[in-house]
C-alpha cells in the first residue's frame, strides 16, 4: 500500500530534507584528497545529531555506520573504513536521517580533485537524469513516466542504469511502496497522487548495468570494473508538482 502523507507529515519531512541537505553540504566540502572514508562517516554521524536527527543508517538491517560512501566502481551500499580519497576519485556519498519520524534520504557523487573528463561527464548525466525524473514526478503521472525519463537521459549518452536496484517510497520508514525503477516505459506503473513522497536515485554506470556485491554482503560494484555515478533526492509529491525536499 501506498501511504498518503498528511500535510503535516509533508511540513516534517521538508524540515528533514533541508536538515539533510545541510549535511551533505558540509560533507561534500570535507570529502578531499587524505581523508579516510571513515573520517567522513564520524562527521556525517556527527552532524547529524548535532541538527536533533537520528543517523537513519546506523543499525538499520544491521548496517555498521551512519554513512553509505561507494567510490569509482563501487555503486551503493559501501561502507566506511580505512580507505583513503585519492585526487581524481568519484565518491558517492549517500545518506539518510530520521527527524521527529519522519525520514529523509538524499545522495550525490563527489568530484574529487582533477577528475577525468569521461568521469564528469558521467556525473553531470547522473544528475541531469535525477533532474528529468523529478520532472515527471507530478499527480496524474505514473511511476513509469519517472523511470523511463531517468532511463532516456542516461542510455542517450552511451551509459546504462542500474537495475538490481531501485527508488522507492519513503516517510515514517525509509522503504515504503512503490518502488521506483531508473527504466521502464512511460505510462505504466502506479498514479501519482498528492501526499506520496519518494525518494528517486538514478545509479548510472559508465558500462554495463551488472553489478556484483562484494563478500562484506553491503558493497555493490560494477560489475566491468567502470566507474559508476549517483544522485538522489526525496520528492514530495503536491498538487502544485514535485516538492525537492533535499535541496540545497
Amino acid at each position: 500500500m501506498i501511504t498518503v502523507k498528511s500535510k503535516g507529515e509533508l511540513k516534517l519531512m521538508g524540515d528533514a530534507g533541508k536538515l539533510l541537505a545541510e549535511v551533505l553540504d558540509e560533507l561534500e566540502e570535507y570529502c578531499r584528497a587524505g581523508v579516510t572514508t571513515n573520517e567522513i562517516d564520524r562527521r556525517a554521524d556527527r552532524l547529524m545529531r548535532q541538527r536533533d536527527c537520528t543517523p537513519g543508517f546506523l543499525g538499520y538491517n544491521g548496517f555498521p555506520k551512519s554513512l553509505c560512501i561507494s567510490v569509482n566502481e563501487e555503486v551503493v551500499h559501501g561502507i566506511p573504513g580505512s580507505r583513503v580519497i585519492k585526487d581524481g576519485d568519484l565518491v558517492s556519498l549517500d545518506c539518510g536521517l530520521v527527524f521527529k519520524g519522519l525520514w529523509a534520504d538524499s545522495g550525490r557523487t563527489v568530484m574529487v580533485g582533477d577528475v577525468s573528463p569521461d568521469a564528469r561527464k558521467l556525473v553531470e548525466v547522473t544528475r541531469r537524469s535525477l533532474e528529468a525524473g523529478i520532472a515527471q514526478a507530478t499527480p496524474g503521472n505514473r511511476v513509469g513516466d519517472i523511470s523511463a525519463a531517468v532511463q532516456k537521459v542516461v542510455e542517450a549518452a552511451g551509459f546504462s542504469v542500474v537495475r538490481n536496484f531501485v527508488g522507492h517510497g519513503i516517510g515514517r520508514n525509509m522503504h515504503e511502496e512503490p518502488q521506483v525503477p531508473n527504466f521502464g516505459t512511460p505510462g505504466t506503473g502506479p498514479l501519482l497522487k498528492p501526499g506520496y513522497a519518494l525518494a528517486i536515485e538514478p545509479m548510472v554506470n559508465a558500462g554495463s548495468h551488472e553489478v556484483e556485491m562484494l563478500p562484506d554482503r553491503w558493497t555493490i560494484i560494477t560489475a566491468d570494473g567502470r566507474l559508476s555515478a549517483y544522485f538522489e533526492h526525496t520528492v514530495l509529491i503536491t498538487e502544485e508538482g514535485p516538492v525537492v525536499s533535499t535541496a540545497a
